[in-house]
């Protein structure tokens, strides 16, 4: 085989891995532009509503880590097989759910589907493309599917709602699941780590705890009752779950999530922003899919077509944020980040019945500019200063952090919103709201903070020590 036809083949699987993050990251977003006609169809609650976001992206941050661990042991072609085919059983079975809690329960199959792919083909990726400049490269074609995949998904959903029904959100799933099987099948070669790490059900088992208390309480706080043993029952859960993971995490060997990665301040804050920004991203999708259709009347396709600006700025900018952090450093891009964030939620804040819609694309435009310039410095920060070994593991928690931004961006916005809601759902909503958009104002402000203090020289000393333990902290 010479080298072109080489070239050629690893091109080829390079695609295969990210069409199955594409349809991964678009299932994160997709779904809010079809919220409000599952809304209608199945006469569901905001906390209905939250669930069917949140079962996806809580069962994936949950599971992202051990599945990269099982793929290396098992291998790694095998696992990401196995993953699409799940993913493509629960889109299909989504498609057909005929209530509101089958939904939910189909959607956390496609999650655990979707668990078994990204951090795999990420392995699968490394493995092939050995040539570092052409790892760089195809790690960077990576990243950019990355941001596409979740902008562009509010567009795509409200296409799909409007021509064809929300189901079709799902089934579009399926067709791509089945020929990347194929494609897999053919082209993807099987490999296993040389090493393979531990498998760790403890710490899986708290990890899963930890999350799903923290997200059950907080969505169902208001209805249960914030007093009843039931949701402070989940809080207490959820405390302990994070106390034993630390306590039982630092004194394995192998560690699925090992506690001393958070003494170096760029780790710890990389994961702080991820969490911030996509709980921003979140807020602001599942709000705003509820506003323009059930507030302001739009069609899903409509209101798709003015997400659209965020979804360009998103792509538009997200290749300039990582030229920044190879020239200039993270601290620039997270700047940007968090000032644009801010911005976007305090222009949000000032919605009425009847804003303006160059207003809203103004918005819009400044909301994605700031989510453009976020991924990049998340990942370089997460894996800086870490030893090489452990870079794909710090990679692996921010990803995580991510999925767990998400889920409490939609859990906290559905919640204070049922709060604050008074009379009917249509007429409410803009008052309910503003809170929701102050506290996405709020997230911004935290990434600008965190910005600019992990990329202190104190928080690079913090980084040296934890990759050199031997190296004193820089003052």
């Amino acid at each position: 085989m010479n080298n072109e036809t080489g070239r050629g083949r690893r091109l080829l699987v390079l695609a295969i891995c990210c069409s199955s993050l594409f349809i991964v990251g678009l299932d994160s977003t997709i779904v809010n532009l079809a919220l409000p006609a599952i809304r209608a169809e199945f006469g569901a609650s905001v906390a209905k509503l939250q669930w069917t976001i949140d079962a996806y992206t809580l069962v994936l941050a949950s599971l992202l880590m051990v599945s990269g661990s099982t793929a290396d042991r098992v291998g790694r072609r095998r696992t990401f097989q196995a993953g699409l085919v799940l993913f493509g059983i629960g889109s299909l079975l989504c498609g057909v759910a005929p209530t509101i809690d089958l939904l939910i329960l189909f959607r956390v199959l496609q999650a655990v589907g979707g668990s078994m792919l990204n951090p795999v083909a990420m392995s699968i990726i490394t493995n092939t493309f050995t040539d570092p400049r052409e790892r760089a490269q195809a790690i960077g074609i990576w990243g950019g599917v990355v941001g596409l995949s979740m902008a562009v998904g509010p567009v795509v959903g409200g296409t799909l709602v409007d021509a064809a029904g929300w189901r079709f959100i799902f089934w579009i799933n399926v067709p791509v699941a089945v020929a990347a099987v194929l494609m897999t099948a053919f082209f993807v070669p099987e490999s296993r780590a040389a090493v393979p790490r531990r498998i760790d059900p403890v710490g899986q088992v708290l990890v899963v705890l930890l999350l799903g208390g923290l997200t059950y309480g907080i969505i169902e706080g208001r209805s249960a009752g914030w007093g009843s043993p039931l949701i402070v029952g989940c809080f207490v859960v959820c405390v302990a779950a994070l106390v034993s993971l630390v306590y039982y995490e630092s004194r394995r060997e192998e560690p699925l999530l090992d506690p001393r990665f958070f003494r170096s301040a760029p780790f710890s804050g990389a994961t702080l922003i991820a969490v911030c920004g996509f709980s921003a991203l979140s807020g602001f999708l599942f709000l705003n899919s509820l506003y323009l259709q059930s507030v302001r009347g739009f069609t899903a396709l409509h209101a798709g077509l003015l997400t659209l600006p965020m979804a360009a700025m998103t792509v538009v900018f997200a290749p300039i944020s990582g030229w920044l952090v190879g020239h200039r450093g993270p601290r620039i891009p997270l700047v940007v980040a968090g000032t644009m964030l801010a911005t976007s939620g305090l222009i949000l804040s000032q919605l009425s019945t009847t804003t303006a819609t160059l207003h809203l694309l103004v918005a819009y435009l400044v909301f994605g500019l700031g989510f453009g310039m976020l991924n990049a410095p998340i990942t370089n920060a997460a894996v800086s200063g870490m030893p090489r070994a452990q870079a794909g593991v710090a990679a692996a928690i921010a990803s995580t952090s991510r999925q767990v931004g998400a889920s409490l961006g939609v859990a906290v916005a559905g919640t204070v919103l049922t709060a604050r809601l008074v009379g009917p759902f249509e007429k409410g909503f803009v008052d309910a709201a503003q809170l929701c958009w102050f506290i996405i104002a709020g997230c911004g402000v935290l990434v600008l903070v965190l910005g600019l203090i992990t990329t202190s020289r104190w928080a690079r000393g913090t980084a040296a020590v934890v990759k050199d333990p031997g190296t004193a902290p820089t003052r």
